[in-house]
């Protein structure tokens, strides 16, 4: 498998010259093999667009064929986080303060890999959430195997698109 770590030294880079935030390198299987997955988005509106994704799809395909640095043959995946976004950076449990997330954890806390719970607050790499039957609990970054928000009616109404346009369009392509 890829290093991630490397792959993203390459990546981020190239999706920040183009104007957008990187979230998340991740390389999964694939029905037709691996994939890697690029998550960004824009800085300013937390979203991205289809057009913004074929401007990072095009641009990090001609890096990666020109770098190679994946052995194997695999799909590339560029997309945005969504709404029920992984938080992979300590600042996403700033930016998202207030939400109900899904923690796993790498090694259990009170005998448990999995909790739910409202972020709360951070202090450094501690990360503060009311978890139901707890009034706070602290999970530390570096325990947290993946962690991403609940889709609840809160997030919807707050992360509600900037422009509908064409969501209820169904265009059909000949190829």
């Amino acid at each position: 498998m890829a290093d991630i770590a490397a792959l993203t030294q390459l990546i981020e880079p190239e999706v920040e010259k183009l104007g957008f935030v990187l979230v998340r390198v991740k390389m999964m299987s694939g029905e037709d093999g691996p994939v890697l997955q690029v998550m960004a988005e824009r800085e300013d509106t937390r979203q991205l667009v289809i057009e913004d994704c074929a401007a990072i799809s095009r641009a990090l395909s001609e890096m990666l064929d020109e770098k190679d640095p994946i052995e194997d043959a695999y799909r590339l995946e560029v997309s945005s986080p969504g709404i029920d976004r992984p938080l992979t950076r300590l600042t996403d449990f700033d930016d998202w303060a207030g939400h109900e997330a899904r923690f796993n954890l790498i090694e259990p806390v009170l005998g448990k890999k999995q909790f739910k719970g409202v972020i709360t607050d951070r202090e450094g790499e501690a990360i503060h959430a009311a978890v139901a039957g707890k009034d706070d609990h602290v999970f530390d970054f570096k325990n947290i195997h993946s962690a991403k928000l609940v889709l609840t009616d809160k997030l919807i109404a707050e992360t509600a698109p900037l422009s509908s346009e064409g969501a209820d369009t169904i265009t059909e392509e000949e190829g």
